[in-house]
């Protein structure tokens, strides 16, 4: 592969996407990177300085592309965070090894701060002020990473469902009967209904 003659981040932040897409994040290496864009390892040290810059530059390539824009005001706000969270797992679905790069990045990430801002708005419309807008806020992306990847990483569709429902009855039988139950479950109706359960919670 011929070496470019100059990357530009959004480059870059692609080539890294590919390699934890292909390798998972434990694969992301500047090494990876430059092999990746045909270069050196030491040539990718003009662009950046550590791994650590490469994944800011992932989180925002990639959430750079979930929509910030506020719903429409006329909606019930249940309605509107829905789409909001709707709209980060449509976008962050497609490169689920990302996830935990959000918990690290997320006070650096203008992309994650503009709709988390857009978000706290919709709250603070709801009536949610001072510490139950934080635990809601935190609520909502605490849900957000734990459900895109118990959907990708683990999903109900997958083995171990069928391993705890198997489990001996005599010994776990509530876990037995809630496995059989989950076959019958998929992923958007697990997704939105835990969501449902949170945004009632939230004492509005």
């Amino acid at each position: 592969m011929p070496r470019p003659r100059s990357l530009t981040p959004a480059q870059l932040a692609a080539a890294a996407l590919a390699v934890i897409d292909r390798d998972g994040l434990a694969g992301l290496s500047m090494r990876a990177v430059a092999q990746q864009v045909g270069m050196s390892t030491m040539a990718l040290y003009r662009y950046v300085d550590d791994r650590g810059e490469l994944e800011q530059l992932v989180i925002e390539l990639v959430l750079g592309a979930v929509d910030t824009t506020p719903p429409a005001a006329d909606r019930p706000w249940q309605e509107r965070i829905e789409t909001m969270v709707d709209r980060v797992r449509d976008i962050v679905g497609a490169h689920p090894w990302i996830v935990p790069l959000i918990v690290a990045h997320r006070h650096r990430s203008v992309s994650v701060l503009r709709w988390s801002e857009t978000v706290a708005g919709i709250l603070a419309e709801a009536g949610l002020d001072g510490r139950k807008r934080v635990i809601a806020l935190r609520g909502l992306l605490a849900y957000i990473i734990g459900a895109i990847q118990l959907e990708h990483l683990g999903p109900l569709a997958g083995q171990g469902t069928g391993v705890i429902a198997d489990l001996p009855p005599a010994e776990f039988p509530h876990m037995a009967e809630t496995a059989r139950h989950a076959r019958a479950v998929d992923a958007d109706e697990e997704f939105h209904g835990g969501l449902a359960n949170l945004l009632r919670g939230m004492g509005v």
